[in-house]
């Protein structure tokens, strides 16, 4: 037994984050910092109604003279499905983009086609190059960071900066929202703005250029925030998201399916998060999932304690993908083993642009404050 080990007296927030405090009362710094955040990134009752009404009419205004006003990533999940079927109430026209990394479930893209079906929501669908996506996927397992999942998430980003520039819309729609996610941590999962930090790994482990993946650096960012003006819209932090209420209007209004865990609707994710995480690196997502849905109201702390004891994953879907991950990245059992028992590292350990990084988030943080920012 861990003679150390401590528990968040509100949320479930454990020293599995290694970076963890705790206060007096034994609250840790995640639920302190949501109780000071909440304010800056959630419009609440009557105010949420008048800021979602002000963004929804400059959407509208900003993109009249274009076929589309809006952007939306679609992954066939929750969040991204939810967003679609709120603009659309809300009468804007998106356009849908869908990031192929060559790791949908089946589910996933049953959802995506459902979905945009019923909505009448034009969809593009990226697809990457798969051996250079494979071989920076491989050069982050080698990395022994628990990052796997970043050249994903960097690259879907990209790709809706650079559709938005491309097709002179304004507005990027996005998924974020505070009410589920509102719980990162920095040493579970880093690098999502950091270019340096991708390519630095893939030019120290990998075997390929990335000539095609999709990418940014913070000039480009800053050119299409500033100077584009293309913004990006956490459209739920203005209405009352609920999960669950979410996923009983998608399963009624256009007949979509759960696929069992928060971005399982990826195999790669599924696996990531379900074994290699868990097993190696000792970090169960699951926990920050579930405390930023106790410090919402969605979840109860006593029914989360319970649910966080069951495996991350069906040891039958554990073992499918895994042979299926294996054999779609050419890794041996030894090799894959190898792997697994590699000594841990981070994102230190390679090049990056962690400080700059910060001093954005300050500065970001800064601009929410003074209402210069959006939320």
């Amino acid at each position: 037994m861990n003679l150390n080990y401590k528990i968040c007296t509100r949320c479930i927030m454990d020293t599995t984050d290694s970076n963890i405090t705790f206060s007096t009362l034994g609250v840790c710094n995640h639920c302190l910092n949501y109780d000071e955040q909440k304010k800056l990134r959630v419009w609440d009752g009557t105010q949420a109604k008048i800021e979602l009404e002000k963004i929804v009419n400059k959407i509208k205004k900003t993109g009249l003279n274009n076929t589309y006003d809006c952007i939306i990533g679609v992954s066939g999940g929750v969040d991204s499905t939810y967003v679609a079927y709120v603009v659309k109430q809300l009468g804007l026209r998106p356009l849908a983009i869908h990031f192929d990394n060559n790791w949908n479930s089946e589910l996933a893209v049953s959802n995506i086609e459902k979905t945009l079906t019923t909505l009448d929501i034009d969809l593009y669908t990226y697809v990457i190059d798969w051996p250079e996506f494979k071989d920076l996927q491989l050069s982050f397992l080698k990395a022994s960071t628990p990052d796997g999942e970043v050249p994903s998430d960097h690259a879907i980003n990209a790709l809706l900066y650079k559709e938005a520039n491309k097709r002179g819309i304004k507005y990027i729609i996005n998924g974020m929202n505070y009410a589920s996610e509102s719980i990162a941590v920095h040493s579970w999962a880093y690098g999502h703005t950091d270019w340096k930090y991708i390519n630095g790994v893939q030019k120290k482990l990998g075997s390929l250029n990335l000539k095609n993946y999709p990418h940014f650096n913070f000039l480009q960012l800053f050119y299409w925030t500033f100077i584009k003006k293309i913004k990006s819209v956490a459209i739920l932090n203005f209405i009352d998201y609920n999960k669950e209420a979410a996923m009983d209007v998608l399963q009624k209004k256009l007949n979509w399916k759960y696929y069992g865990g928060k971005h399982y609707e990826s195999i790669y994710t599924r696996f990531y998060q379900g074994y290699i995480l868990p097993k190696k690196f000792n970090i169960d997502k699951r926990r920050a999932h579930l405390s930023g849905l106790i410090l919402s109201g969605q979840a109860t702390r006593d029914q989360s304690l319970i649910d966080i004891k069951t495996n991350p994953l069906d040891l039958n879907v554990e073992k499918t993908d895994k042979d299926f991950v294996m054999k779609k990245l050419n890794y041996s059992e030894v090799e894959f083993n190898t792997m697994m028992n590699a000594p841990l590292k981070t994102f230190n350990d390679y090049p990056n642009n962690h400080n700059l990084v910060m001093r954005i988030k300050n500065i970001v943080n800064l601009m929410r404050k003074n209402g210069l920012y959006s939320k």
